[in-house]
């Protein structure tokens, strides 16, 4: 390979008609990682703190697409309730803590971006792989999680209250 035929960087080339080895940018492009925003949606904090709430309205399609990316990226390690009992664990790797915590109960959704944007302990930073609207709809879905494992009878509606005791006759 040492010796195979190669252009070194602003070298001399034979094969483009004006002789230069290295290409000129096309116009208009932006390179990985050249252009980043600092707003509160890329950053997952807003004046130094981490955002309280996702930046992006809460809804059903955004629920159902952070529970697919999840599934997809997180429950390997997170398992799919959130305890922290996935699949690789379960083969050796080292145990993610649960969401189902006090202390992770209590903290901002900001917090959680910055985990998966930049990594956390041994968890990779997942920022090349999940598009940043895709990292709320994750964080959305983690808070539902949460509220599942302390969900009690007064958080449901009258009408789907009157289901479920239907149900269960």
């Amino acid at each position: 390979m040492a010796n195979q035929p190669k252009y070194k960087p602003q070298g001399v080339g034979k094969f483009f008609d004006d002789g230069r080895a290295d290409r000129p940018r096309v116009p208009n492009t932006v390179a990985r990682g050249e252009v980043v925003p600092d707003d509160s949606f890329h950053t997952g904090r807003a004046a130094g703190a981490y955002l309280k709430e996702p930046p992006v309205p809460v809804t059903r399609e955004l629920m159902l697409r952070g529970q697919e990316r999840y599934d997809i990226y997180c429950s390997v390690c997170h398992d799919r309730v959130g305890r922290g009992d996935g699949m690789i664990v379960r083969r050796g790797f080292r145990r993610p803590p649960s969401f189902h915590t006090d202390r992770l109960r209590g903290e901002p959704a900001g917090y959680f971006f910055d985990a998966i944007t930049n990594g956390f302990g041994v968890m990779p930073s997942y920022a090349g792989s999940i598009p940043t609207a895709d990292r709320w709809a994750i964080i959305s879905y983690i808070r539902a999680l949460q509220r599942s494992q302390l969900a009690r009878l007064d958080d449901v509606s009258p009408e789907e209250r009157a289901k479920l005791e239907g149900a269960a006759r």
